[in-house]
């Protein structure tokens, strides 16, 4: 029965270590093709500022037309509520237009777009607002409604000034 004892503790020390072989194998793999990712990252990133130079940074800065802010009233929104609590909303918005010709166009529209917002907003609750998703929808919500309400005139995005809910 010795012998059958010494067999069984060997048997399992030589399975164990083609299956550690092969674990650290894997390991370095998984390293090398990591470093290898991050190498040709870095380096096509670094590539580019290096085949351009810093100065093609600042001409394409300076080739970028200048955008024109339309500051739109301050607006207060109650906010649906669920169980009977009361919150609203303070909201400062500005629209970034391509040009000034957009601001003389969005002027005589004002009205339907201060309309568009409060009739979205009024329907929110206060957890349609909570993070950054929350904003973000709002953010995209108001921009498609703005360009709808000035058609065919277009705005770039819609700029928050000030957020506050209660």
């Amino acid at each position: 029965m010795t012998a059958e004892a010494e067999a069984d503790t060997e048997a399992p020390a030589k399975k164990g270590i083609p299956k550690l072989f092969i674990i650290i194998g894997a390991a370095v793999v998984v390293l090398l093709l990591a470093g290898g990712g991050l190498f040709f990252f870095l380096s096509s990133s670094g590539g580019e500022a290096d085949a351009h130079g810093d100065g093609h940074a600042a001409t394409a800065a300076a080739e970028l037309h200048d955008t024109f802010i339309f500051n739109l009233p301050p607006m207060m929104v109650n906010l649906s509520s669920e169980e009977g609590n009361q919150a609203f909303m303070k909201l400062t918005i500005a629209l970034e237009v391509a040009d000034e010709h957009m601001m003389t166009e969005i002027q005589p529209r004002l009205a339907k777009v201060i309309d568009a917002f409060q009739v979205y907003m009024r329907e929110l609750r206060k957890s349609d607002l909570e993070g950054s998703a929350g904003i973000y929808r709002l953010k995209e919500e108001l921009l498609r409604r703005v360009n709808l309400a000035i058609y065919p005139a277009h705005v770039e995005s819609v700029l928050f000034k000030e957020i506050l809910v209660q």
